[in-house]
């Protein structure tokens, strides 16, 4: 008798979980810390802040070429009727959009910058164009940006809970790990 072979990844659903999940602590760590905090304690701080960053960037560019490949994970489920069929991939949209813009705005503070900017000590940003005002009007939009993103991180959560609780329909345990069902 064959055994079917077990794939060598996991389905698509459970590499989107794993993303998804890995990057709220990074989302968190950079409303938390901001690059003068870390600067304040060291440069192994400022390297290991970096890195934070690189991974993120590369989390979001790979969420986001996912979405442009496939399109959205799920689709609204059939309790959702009027504004919250609606709302749902609005806000899943803007949050893979805006993450890529967050990840552009960055870059652009490399190009902006006066000296060279590594991502992680391992990736050059981008060459240096020495515009100075141009790189503080960057930064701010890359902030407002990134806090932006982070209210509709926290309204996309909220709308989830709402759905788990109000509507019952689950919402919660179609994205937590397995090993959390349970719980929900």
């Amino acid at each position: 008798m064959i055994t079917p072979r077990r794939p060598l990844l996991p389905r698509r659903r459970t590499l989107m979980k794993l993303l998804h999940w890995g990057m709220v602590p990074l989302f968190v760590w950079f409303l938390l810390v901001q690059p003068s905090d870390v600067a304040r304690i060291g440069p192994a701080a400022v390297r290991f802040h970096s890195v934070m960053g690189l991974v993120f960037v590369s989390a979001a560019l790979l969420w986001w070429v996912h979405y442009m490949r496939c399109g959205l994970l799920g689709r609204p489920g059939p309790k959702l009727t009027g504004w919250a069929r609606w709302l749902h991939p609005v806000l899943h949209k803007t949050l893979i959009w805006g993450i890529l813009g967050v990840a552009l705005t960055g870059l652009m503070i490399g190009v902006t910058s006066t000296v060279q900017l590594w991502a992680g000590g391992i990736v050059p940003i981008a060459v240096p164009f020495d515009l100075p005002h141009a790189n503080d009007w960057v930064g701010l939009i890359h902030s407002i940006e990134f806090y932006a993103l982070a209210g509709i991180a926290l309204a996309h959560a909220g709308f989830h809970i709402w759905r788990h609780i109000r509507l019952r329909d689950n919402a919660l345990r179609i994205m937590a790990p397995k090993l959390l069902h349970r719980f929900l």
